[in-house]
């Protein structure tokens, strides 16, 4: 099973087709010319972006970090990788992007929007 970000990005391109994409994706279905950008695999990297046709294969599926981003080709996905890193240094003045993800959540909790 997939893991995405409650508050996905998506790119402009992205957002008539997303929630078929995020649908096939998640069902396993071969999607082309998506993107999608994710938490780092590892901890010297902020965000990673591959084709998200990627994800058809099981064991990539097994493996991939929470799913943060989806865009419409590879310029809108570097754009979106640039958009969610300006606005990490810009909220928090550094670029620890795993942390800003997670204050956006508790915000949206503590505002009262997400009470459960």
């Amino acid at each position: 099973m997939l893991k995405w970000y409650k508050k996905l990005y998506i790119g402009d391109n992205a957002r008539k087709k997303a929630k078929a994409t995020v649908r096939k994706l998640n069902q396993g279905r071969l999607v082309l010319s998506f993107y999608v950008i994710t938490l780092a695999s590892n901890e010297k990297n902020l965000l990673d972006f591959f084709p998200a046709s990627q994800l058809k294969q099981k064991a990539f599926r097994s493996i991939c970090p929470m799913i943060v981003g989806l865009a419409e080709g590879y310029e809108e996905a570097m754009q979106l990788v640039q958009k969610i890193i300006e606005e990490t240094y810009k909220s928090q003045g550094n670029t620890d992007v795993r942390i800003y993800l997670k204050k956006r959540l508790e915000e949206e909790y503590d505002d009262g929007a997400g009470e459960r």
